[in-house]
């Protein structure tokens, strides 16, 4: 099967007079369709591994390739393009518009990149919505909705443009051992219907052990992967 991501040789310096080396030449390949867990301790460079995979930071050197293509050249605008059609990206912050309703905020990433939205994908969102337990509360605004509830509505707005590869962090950081065990079964089954590659940071050991592949991270290195 083909690569989703390969890195080469990524290290990552932050500073300018005092050097903080974070990722010290990472050699790393993942597969297409694969759902692997990233764990490590604060500060071990885990989320600037999974920021630089998601071309929302460049490698100090080294070369990252996603899908075949290399990012770490690419230009902004080639970057944004890259990011809308093949990354979806849900964070520990659901980041939702509290002033748009759940649906509204899982149209997002298709109006930005489309326009104007057809029926076709209006009904799409509401099957994603449904798919993740929300279609009672898709018209309520993020601010009528539950933590598991505006998380579950970033997970379907991650979704919205069918992307090949979701990046999380921490996605359930936030929230209790029941709905953090829900939100991952729920992740693991997009996985499996859809193909999907899914590389998610977490702390909590049951759900990293849920994976197909577990990667520790310590200090900027890959310390584990099995």
């Amino acid at each position: 099967m083909a690569n989703m991501i390969e890195l080469k040789q990524v290290s990552k310096e932050y500073g300018t007079d005092v050097k903080t080396k974070v990722l010290h030449e990472v050699d790393l390949s993942i597969e297409e369709g694969s759902f692997t867990s990233i764990i490590g301790q604060s500060g071990s460079g885990k989320s600037t591994l999974l920021n630089i995979v998601g071309t929302l930071d460049r490698p100090t050197n080294g070369e990252v390739y996603i899908g075949g293509k290399r990012t770490d050249q690419m230009k902004k605008r080639e970057l944004a393009a890259l990011r809308n059609e093949t990354i979806g990206f849900i964070f520990q912050s659901h980041y939702l518009l509290p002033e748009f309703t759940a649906l509204e905020n899982v149209l997002i990433p298709f109006r930005i990149q489309y326009g104007r939205v057809s029926k076709e994908k209006r009904d799409y969102a509401h099957e994603l919505l449904e798919m993740v337990g929300l279609e009672k509360v898709m018209n309520n605004p993020a601010t009528k909705m539950s933590g598991g509830q505006q998380q579950r509505t970033a997970i379907a707005r991650a979704l919205m443009n069918e992307p090949k590869l979701v990046l999380a962090d921490e996605p359930t950081g936030n929230l209790d051992s029941d709905t953090s065990e829900s939100i991952y079964n729920l992740l693991r089954d997009i996985n499996e219907k859809s193909k999907t590659t899914f590389v998610i940071i977490t702390h909590d050991q049951r759900i990293a052990e849920k994976a197909d592949r577990i990667i520790e991270i310590k200090d900027g290195r890959v310390a584990m992967d099995i």
